[in-house]
């Protein structure tokens, strides 16, 4: 944050026994920048996280969130092995966030996600995220079938998933520039957004009790199988 966007950064509060070399430098880097820095207040209720962690101090800063980019910029010059993620209606910010991680991992060049039904961007997201929505470019789109046809009109394909699908992971072709389409923790992908699909694939399961998986995992399974 300090490197990419120093700028935004506020805030920042440490501990005030953190004399490891790491937080130096945090600190060092902060101040050179022109961003205050001060220690966290010694409160009952940090005392109880402390000991929640082990006795691990933590730190906190104060940052403003990350502008969303223009859509279009998400796909120019879309080349063949390139990926994208949308979100239709996933919910849970933990899952949001460990998307943006699994999408920076794998060099994913653009979240998609809704202003509606969709958990936002919270400190949460950034939290799970370790980075992932400052190394992700996003947008917020207020009609992901929009957006997933700018997808197409940029030469990429879209690929929604479903436990329902006839085709599997693996008959998904790698040379193409893909946009996966995940769907809610609980219902999956609307219809009408499925429709819009050019294929639909499912992540097979190999067991019979568990059928299915939570949609961060299958996020990261489908950027893994289609990177081979």
């Amino acid at each position: 944050m300090l490197e990419a966007r120093p700028a935004d950064v506020l805030d920042i509060r440490l501990p005030g026994e953190a004399g490891s070399k790491a937080w130096r430098d945090v600190s060092e880097h902060a101040r050179a920048r022109g961003i205050r820095v001060h220690d966290l207040e010694a409160t009952p209720a940090r005392a109880v996280e402390r000991e929640r962690a082990g006795g691990r101090a933590g730190a906190e800063a104060e940052v403003r969130p990350r502008k969303p980019s223009p859509l279009a910029s998400l796909f120019e010059n879309a080349q063949a092995g390139d990926r994208w993620v949308a979100l239709d209606g996933v919910q849970d910010p933990h899952n949001v966030g460990a998307i943006f991680r699994t999408a920076a991992f794998f060099g994913v060049r653009g979240v998609i996600t809704t202003t509606d039904r969709a958990a936002p961007l919270t400190a949460v997201v950034y939290d799970v995220a370790s980075g992932g929505v400052e190394a992700v470019p996003h947008a917020i789109e207020t009609n992901l079938r929009r957006a997933l046809d700018a997808a197409k009109a940029a030469g990429v394909w879209v690929l929604g998933t479903s436990e329902h699908a006839t085709k599997s992971l693996g008959d998904m072709p790698h040379d193409r520039p893909w946009l996966i389409v995940l769907g809610n923790e609980e219902a999956g992908l609307r219809r009408l957004v499925l429709e819009s699909c050019d294929e639909v694939c499912a992540v097979p399961p190999k067991g019979t009790v568990v059928t299915s998986l939570n949609v961060s995992v299958a996020a990261g399974i489908l950027l893994a199988g289609l990177a081979g």
